[in-house]
């Protein structure tokens, strides 16, 4: 049976995943009113074990796709893009920064909003990166995919610099927003809302 992607707060503080035998409990924090996540910041960025099971499960997914190039935002999903490039047998991933440094002159740049960040961002390439990307079948990565908005801003992002997209992917998709037609991903994250949400009627 699949995972439903809504499902109704009621005062849980935490959520089991399993990836790959990898469990962990999430804990569930609000974002918005009547809006909770089951958050992997403090697991993403330095669980060893869950990432290495995630880019591992990925990789056997990808492989197929004949990937030569991945593509992330700064920063959560780096160690992921690290990983995965690594068991997929490539020498470099790039990383789309969210700000423009002093040292970098030639460049493509990208707007984004996250459900997680408030404000506006922005993606930015360099142009040596640019270069690297060009006619390269890249891999779009990310953690997590809910509205999609970065997934689409690293879409953009990579087809002006010129390179293929031969795939997306996930650990998790999150909530009911992003049609996951062409999505390779492992698990569904659900978000919570209360009574009354717009949402709360696909719980």
């Amino acid at each position: 049976m699949a995972k439903s992607a809504v499902r109704r707060y009621r005062g849980e503080k935490s959520y089991r995943v399993n990836i790959g035998g990898v469990r962990r409990e999430f804990p569930i924090v609000n974002v918005s009113p009547g809006l909770w996540i089951a958050s992997n910041a403090e697991f993403i960025l330095g669980d060893v074990p869950l990432v290495a099971k995630a880019a591992e499960l990925l990789s056997r997914k990808l492989r197929r796709g004949r990937v030569e190039a991945v593509l992330t935002a700064e920063a959560k999903s780096i160690a992921l893009a690290y990983e995965l490039s690594r068991r997929l047998g490539l020498e470099r991933f790039i990383v789309a920064r969210k700000s423009l440094k002093a040292y970098v002159g030639e460049h493509l740049s990208q707007k984004l909003s996250s459900v997680t960040t408030k404000g506006q961002q922005e993606l930015i390439l360099s142009g040596d990166e640019i270069r690297y990307l060009s006619g390269k079948r890249t891999c779009l990565l990310d953690d997590v995919v809910s509205t999609g908005g970065t997934l689409d801003a690293l879409e953009k992002l990579a087809r002006e610099a010129g390179c293929i997209v031969a795939c997306k992917a996930s650990i998790w998709k999150e909530g009911p927003w992003f049609d996951a037609g062409d999505l390779v991903f492992l698990d569904v994250l659900p978000v919570f809302v209360e009574r009354g949400s717009p949402l709360a009627a696909l719980t």
